[in-house]
């Protein structure tokens, strides 16, 4: 009875197994169109689908959007947007060719088993424009991207903007990073790289830009030079145009008047010193003149002084003729420079006497380093200079509190030594500023040779906005917040009160005299 038990069960079991692989023969018959197991087109599954359903599976995961991350930000980036493009016939035939070349029983094992004794895998073929990525990358970028502020010195008025931090997309090292998620079926989310900007430090440049904007409202030329005495660090704007040497030139007066000097200046020679450095006076600054032509020839100092000029590389600074002076036949009335011959000269310095504001500002810079025991001037006139010298001469400049165009840019109590001029058609000042946040040179210049007169309400403003701009460049963090017109008025204002009471106590004075007979007839009998 067991045995016909087993018999029975063993027979129904290879019926029921017979059926069962019979239908699996007819569903592998009628299936053979289907993809083996095991099969993965561009690293997807496709293995027991049809073609077209593998198509569809792999369009599926490769033309998904690109969740795009940029900090915070959540993007997405369609895949033909970018000009991704799948080569499906060729990875479906690709499929289709090893399918129909399997061998039938293999096949149908594999179809039974439901798992490949062999998978087979369709590489990736797909291409997109990089060019059109770029571009998407860089429209994401400069919608979300915040780029650092740098400070700024905002024009014309006693505001300061202060720098702020940033962030920027490095879209070359984000550019494979997205290229790499186009061409993953899985991992369809990146982040770009955003690096971290920090606030720029002010830069010379900045400033050189202010300066320019400052400039672009005026008619005529600007000439200006700037440079940082601490790092040597300099900027110029039409700094090497050939410009009227002016009163300015009186500054080269005062070095080779202390280079011929034996000894300090004799009493004489300190009041014409005094004389032309605190009230311009071109008298004094011809007497100047002979001491340095060593003989009471006015002539013969101008051309030592440019000789001089010429032995400190300063090739665009000459004086041909002395102040107030006419040309005389034994002696030239100009000199051909660099800077007077070029095409085009879009000045009209004064023939007799020229310079640049690049050479002023590298003389001065010239005297002050001189006056640190360091510099050019102690190397091309040993002996002849001395630093205590070159101090005397920025001691001397500092007393100058007339041609207020630098000293107005710059807070009251902050040392300027300057030296202003100006004709009919340019003014101008150039000086050395001992500021708390660091010294500098600032020589500044503006002329309208289009016209016959350069009226001071136009020329001094700019030149005193001009010299605040650059003190606040150089003190960011302390400003001159003053209004220059309204430190011009003030001291204006306190001048005339100052007159106004020495004339009272002059008078008062007079009032009260006694008359030198009063005391004879007081006593008369």
């Amino acid at each position: 009875m067991l045995k016909a038990t087993q018999r029975f069960l063993t027979i129904l079991l290879l019926i029921v197994g017979g059926l069962y692989l019979g239908y699996e023969l007819f569903l592998y018959q009628h299936g053979r169109q289907l993809l083996p197991p095991g099969t993965y087109i561009a690293n997807v599954d496709v293995g027991g689908i049809s073609v077209p359903e593998a198509a569809e599976r792999v369009n599926r995961h490769y033309l998904a959007p690109i969740v795009i991350y940029h900090r915070n930000e959540r993007l997405q980036l369609s895949p033909q947007d970018v000009g991704f493009r799948l080569d499906m016939p060729a990875m479906l035939a690709e499929a289709e060719a090893h399918r129909d070349a399997q061998e039938y029983w293999a096949g149908f094992a594999q179809f039974v088993l439901n798992r490949s004794f062999n998978p087979f895998r369709v590489e990736l073929k797909a291409t997109h424009d990089r060019d059109m990525l770029l571009a998407r990358l860089q429209s994401i970028a400069s919608f979300l991207d915040k780029p650092p502020k740098a400070p700024q010195l905002l024009l014309g008025t006693a505001s300061l903007q202060y720098g702020e931090d940033g962030y920027l997309t490095d879209i070359m090292a984000s550019l494979p990073l997205v290229e790499a998620a186009l061409y993953d079926p899985t991992q369809r989310e990146v982040a770009l790289v955003v690096e971290l900007k920090p606030v720029p430090e002010l830069s010379m440049e900045l400033l050189q830009q202010n300066i320019a904007k400052q400039l672009e409202s005026f008619s005529g030329v600007g000439s200006v030079f700037v440079m940082d005495l601490q790092t040597g660090e300099e900027i110029s704007i039409n700094g090497d145009v050939a410009i009227s040497g002016l009163s300015i030139l009186k500054i080269a007066i005062f070095l080779e008047t202390y280079r011929v000097l034996d000894a300090p200046p004799n009493e004489y020679v300190q009041g014409l010193l005094v004389d032309t450095a605190v009230y311009s006076s071109n008298y004094a600054a011809n007497l100047l003149l002979h001491v340095i032509a060593g003989a009471d020839n006015t002539y013969e100092g101008a051309a030592r002084l440019t000789e001089s000029m010429r032995r400190l590389g300063l090739v665009n600074t000459f004086m041909a003729i002395p102040y107030d002076a006419r040309p005389v036949s034994t002696r030239p009335s100009t000199y051909v420079t660099p800077a007077n011959s070029v095409p085009d000269l879009i000045t009209r310095p004064d023939p007799a006497m020229q310079t640049t504001a690049a050479e002023i500002g590298t003389l001065l810079s010239m005297i002050y380093y001189c006056s640190r025991n360091a510099g050019p001037l102690l190397m091309i006139y040993p002996g002849q200079i001395t630093p205590a010298e070159c101090q005397a001469i920025i001691d001397l400049m500092i007393l100058n509190e007339e041609g207020n165009l630098i000293r107005f840019g710059v807070p009251e109590g902050v040392p300027v030594s300057h030296k202003h001029g100006w004709d009919f058609v340019t003014q101008g000042d150039a000086g050395i500023v001992l500021s708390p946040g660091g010294d500098f040179v600032i020589v500044e210049y503006v002329t309208d040779p289009n016209s016959s007169w350069l009226s001071h309400e136009i020329g001094f403003p700019i030149l005193r906005e001009i010299a605040r701009a650059v003190y606040n460049y150089f003190n960011f963090d302390n400003p001159n917040l003053e209004d220059p017109q309204v430190r011009a008025e003030r001291e204006a204002l306190a001048r005339e009160e100052a007159a106004a009471a020495a004339e009272a106590a002059a008078a008062a004075a007079q009032d009260n005299a006694v008359p030198d007979n009063a005391g004879s007839e007081g006593s008369a009998p």
